[in-house]
């Protein structure tokens, strides 16, 4: 849900990603290999700088919007390869071109359209976020997560009728995206602010200004050492993260588990994947298992890029954990600008009053069928 206020405000900075590409160097993790059925390897030769306390300095704003149009599962005319060939790029880099033109004509017009409001560039030459499993598809569901995605509720779902707010998912009553869903590209409201102090990295969120802080701890077991007890749990989950070399490494647990088939919103919970991200399956129903677990790695390739790999582990909805790679261009000119949700968010009322009176409409006529007789 997004209201005008928000849209105004997006509109009021904006900046095409190609543009931003061109300002930017070239992306050492940009190097496509010879086999286009394998993956590159994340660089690590690159030596970030340092923060007055010696960590390395990721801190600015990412915005993903230049990534936005590569879906998470790979197309199948793509077959089993990682990335396009330099035909099916050029074409890609076409198709954003006429992107730039649409831009150009809604300035030129003074006009607020969809040019500027969803934005991507070229994308570079991945043919899907997906890194694992090989063949770029999201593990199966297992058969009670299948379940409850095709019973689960929530304003995407269709025939669904809308009697009370248990009926929607989290985001739509302007609480979360859910985690690790907040971490990927939508169509718009795609920052990425990452800010550092001794003992601590924040990941702040344009979309809902979800706020993640993660105290950096020596290693993995000191980080095992902190963890909540299993009942405390969060929308965003408890982060911990520590360094190993010059990539940050952020293991997430204790994430609020459940699914969007309760009619109680106390026990509803977000679906790991938002459909809006594109490629993902629809719905926003995809439950979340107790023991879901995100391992995150950050690592920077050079002064504008750093290269984000997620790896998302429940065993309980999904048939195998899957990871996901996504290149973040640096850009601290990118505004961050209020994401006015609840107070504006007159949707799911409208919702609910939509199918009560369609529901009236049906009674009334089942009525009138039945005095007929």
């Amino acid at each position: 849900m997004t209201t005008l206020k928000t849209m105004l405000g997006r509109t009021m900075f904006v900046l095409s990603a190609s543009s931003l590409a061109l300002a930017m160097p070239a992306a050492a993790q940009n190097v496509v290999p010879d086999d286009l059925t394998t993956i590159a390897p994340v660089p690590t030769d690159f030596d970030p700088p340092r923060t007055s306390w010696g960590d390395p300095d990721l801190r600015g704003t990412y915005p993903i919007d230049n990534i936005a149009s590569l879906p998470m599962n790979r197309p199948a005319q793509y077959g089993d390869r990682f990335y396009l060939t330099e035909e099916e790029f050029a074409a890609r880099q076409e198709q954003a071109g006429r992107s730039d033109a649409a831009y150009a004509a809604e300035e030129e017009a003074g006009t607020i359209g969809m040019g500027h409001w969803v934005e991507s560039d070229a994308s570079g030459r991945r043919t899907s976020l997906l890194v694992y499993p090989a063949n770029g598809q999201l593990p199966a569901l297992t058969e009670d997560a299948q379940k409850r995605y095709q019973a689960g509720r929530s304003s995407w779902t269709p025939n669904t009728d809308f009697e009370w707010l248990g009926d929607f998912d989290t985001w739509d009553r302007c609480i979360t995206r859910g985690f690790p869903a907040s971490m990927f590209p939508f169509r718009y409201n795609n920052g990425i602010r990452v800010m550092q102090a001794p003992g601590y990295v924040v990941i702040q969120l344009e979309m809902i200004h979800d706020a993640r802080v993660i105290p950096i701890v020596a290693n993995k077991a000191a980080a095992d050492a902190m963890r909540w007890p299993d009942d405390v749990r969060a929308w965003m989950g408890q982060s911990i993260g520590w360094w190993e070399g010059n990539t940050l490494v952020i293991e997430t647990t204790n994430i609020v588990a459940g699914d969007s088939v309760s009619h109680d919103t106390y026990n509803r919970g977000p679906s790991p994947l938002n459909m809006a991200t594109m490629g993902v399956p629809p719905f926003n129903t995809i439950p979340t298992g107790v023991n879901a677990r995100v391992t995150e790695r950050l690592t920077m390739t050079d002064p504008g890029h750093v290269v984000y790999e997620l790896t998302y582990n429940d065993p309980e909805v999904f048939t195998n954990k899957w990871t996901a790679r996504l290149d973040w261009t640096k850009n601290d000119e990118y505004a961050f600008f209020e994401y006015a949700c609840h107070e504006g968010n007159v949707q799911p009322r409208n919702y609910i009053t939509a199918s009560r009176a369609g529901l009236e409409a049906l009674s009334e006529e089942d009525a009138a069928g039945n005095s007929s007789h």
